[in-house]
């Protein structure tokens, strides 16, 4: 990662520190961790205390939030938001336009359409091929 910093105003007034990742150039917090051979797009956002594997491909405009985990080989389209300490299991897809709600999980190799909402808390453990679905939490 670049050893230059860039200094954005949260929704609170703060200013949070965020490095550009050198695969992509996204935007990954000073606190975060995330493995050098992810991608991440450059309108990408990686938040502190989170976690992106190895292999893992992050698109335009996607949001990982606080402490969330995206394990390795995992695919997350454009503007999909991961919610605070969700789990994102390997090798899993997740589609477009999605929003994954706060401490949900999707398992290893499950595919989520795009348009698709994961209530908070959610866990999804098969794939799901309509766009547009809701998952709520078990």
């Amino acid at each position: 990662m670049s050893k230059v910093y860039v200094e954005i105003e949260n929704e609170f007034g703060e200013l949070a520190r965020y490095k550009h990742h050198l695969n992509g150039r996204g935007f990954i917090s000073a606190t975060a961790t995330v493995h050098p051979s992810a991608y991440i797009e450059s309108s990408a956002y990686v938040e502190p205390d989170a976690h992106v594997g190895q292999g893992a491909w992050i698109g335009a405009g996607s949001w990982i939030d606080r402490g969330a985990l995206v394990g390795a080989g995992v695919f997350i389209g454009a503007n999909v938001h991961v919610g605070q300490e969700s789990r994102i299991g390997r090798g899993a897809k997740v589609g477009s336009h999605s929003r994954i709600g706060d401490r949900a999980t999707v398992a290893d190799g499950v595919n989520v359409a795009h348009d698709t909402v994961i209530a908070d808390d959610g866990v999804v453990s098969r794939s799901s091929h309509s766009e547009g679905s809701f998952a709520k939490a078990a």
